[in-house]
Parts: C-alpha cells; sequence; structure tokens
C-alpha cells in the first residue's frame, strides 16, 4: 500500500466517526446517515483497493481506462450530493416563505385588534 491510501483510509475512517458522532448528537437523521455512512464506506472500498475498484468499474462501464471509470463514478456521486443539496435548500425556502406568510397574517391580524382597541375611548 502507498502512504497516500493510508492517508486516505485515516480520514475517510475519522469522517465516518464524525458522522457517527453527528447522529449521536441528534444533528443527523437516519436517512442522512446511511446516506453518508454508504458514500463513505464506498470510498473506504476505492481507498483500500484503488486499482481493482477502477478495472471493476472500468469493465461494467466500457471506458479505456480504470482511472477513467473513478472520475465518472466520482463525477456522477457529486451529481448526487449536489442534487440532495438542492432538494434540502429548496424545502427549506418553502418553509421560510410558509412561516413569513404565517407571521404576516398573524402580525396583521393583531394591528387590526390594536387599531379597535384604539378606537374605543
Amino acid at each position: 500500500m502507498y502512504a497516500v491510501q493510508y492517508m486516505a483510509i485515516v480520514t475517510v475512517l475519522a469522517l465516518m466517526l464524525y458522522v457517527l458522532g453527528k447522529y449521536g448528537k441528534r444533528e443527523l437523521e437516519w436517512g442522512d446517515l446511511l446516506f453518508w455512512e454508504t458514500i463513505l464506506v464506498g470510498l473506504l472500498v476505492v481507498s483500500i483497493f484503488p486499482v481493482e475498484m477502477a478495472l471493476t468499474i472500468k469493465r461494467l462501464l466500457g471506458l479505456g481506462r480504470g482511472l477513467d471509470s473513478l472520475f465518472v463514478v466520482a463525477i456522477g456521486l457529486a451529481y448526487l450530493m449536489i442534487f440532495k443539496v438542492y432538494l434540502a435548500v429548496d424545502r427549506t425556502e418553502r418553509e421560510i416563505t410558509e412561516l413569513t406568510r404565517k407571521i404576516a397574517i398573524e402580525l396583521e391580524e393583531i394591528n387590526e385588534r390594536l387599531e379597535k382597541m384604539d378606537e374605543k375611548p
């Protein structure tokens, strides 16, 4: 094994512990834990067996070189993660819009009540 493989393995294991810690503190939901741990296990396998994984993916995708296959898979995973972030941001924006509407309606009702109270001597 090369030194870079050892560094990658240690880094991935540290990230796995970090994600588990976040789940333990209830900062991650079960689905998020499963998603990230799956990605990290995949990275761990690639870190331990880079050549074998590259050749296997190369054969499956029909690409010319093994390293190309790892890049194709990495780009696909990056798009998957970007889409996941997009969905989270979109959901958050919708929640903020809904809360803003509710607050505006309640504030208007409070202002109307205050005006009625001011009118009565």
